[in-house]
């Protein structure tokens, strides 16, 4: 049996905060920069992400930062912690990535650090990842997410082609959570208030008449939610999944460690749940 290629090292990226922001009560924008950028390409899928590398407690990292040597030379414990973050907007020309945290006070890590870390702050990360765009070519568009979505909501709705046929929807807390978006599409804001994640947006979507033509749709954000709506376009739709970009960013319940270790095996199991619903293509 043919040997596996080795497995090819990944870089992690050296950034500089450059300046922050805070955009609504809970939705803070860090925006990186700095010489360690040089090369990055962040300008091809609308939901590029990159997993921030945060140090262990009282652990210090040999220099030049080598992932691969960290993990090679230390416990597994005193690894740097990811957190996951989706790319709101990459500036090649300035060199400036701009990344918004969704902020619940002082609870998590990637939050609280977003709303102290000050510009010169040093900052290493992985990536980027993505796999979806737009498709110029689909009849009409559906983007429906909360919080954690609208960053990449977002930055899709700024690069559809104008006069695409769009439905967008997000879910967020409150009227003080809306963000003004560079789009002509007329975004759907819905109020959580004190109901459950998700419940506002699942009707939402499936209230709307669905037009003639091939859909190209990006649903994101809890994961509960997700599962329904994936339902709700790949068996009761028949949309074809090559049409779908569906995920549970973060899942009720679950910090994101806990989530990135079961998200493989709670996907395989809705997908092969649902496909078995789903009609034949």
């Amino acid at each position: 049996m043919a040997e596996r290629p080795a497995r090819k090292p990944r870089k992690a990226h050296t950034a500089q905060v450059v300046r922050t922001e805070r955009l609504t009560p809970h939705m803070q924008r860090v925006v990186l920069g700095g010489e360690g950028l040089a090369g990055l390409a962040a300008d091809t899928c609308t939901d590029h992400y990159v997993k921030l590398l945060f140090p262990a407690g009282g652990v210090t990292y040999p220099e030049p930062f080598d992932m691969e040597r960290i993990r090679e030379e230390f416990p597994r414990e005193q690894w740097p912690v990811t957190r996951t973050y989706t790319v709101r907007a990459w500036d090649p020309e300035h060199r400036e990535l701009t990344l918004d945290f969704v902020i619940h006070g002082d609870e998590g890590l990637a939050g609280p650090w977003a709303l102290r870390t000050r510009p010169g702050e040093t900052v290493r990360f992985m990536g980027p990842g993505g796999a979806y765009a737009p498709d110029p070519s689909a009849g009409w568009h559906l983007l429906a997410g909360d919080e954690s979505a609208l960053p990449a909501i977002a930055r899709a709705l700024e690069t559809l082609p104008e006069g695409a046929r769009t439905y967008a929807f997000v879910e967020v807390a409150g009227p003080e959570e809306e963000q003004k978006i560079d789009s002509e599409v007329d975004v759907v804001w819905l109020h959580r208030g004190r109901r459950p994640v998700g419940e506002a947006l699942v009707e939402a979507v499936r209230a709307l008449e669905f037009p003639e033509g091939r859909v190209h749709a990006f649903v994101h954000g809890e994961a509960g939610f997700v599962k329904e709506l994936r339902r709700l376009l790949r068996v009761e739709h028949a949309v074809p999944r090559e049409d779908l970009s569906v995920s549970g960013y973060w899942r009720l319940g679950h910090t994101e460690d806990g989530w990135q270790a079961s998200k493989r095996e709670w996907n395989a199991r809705i997908e092969e749940e649902q496909e078995g619903a789903a009609p034949a293509a």
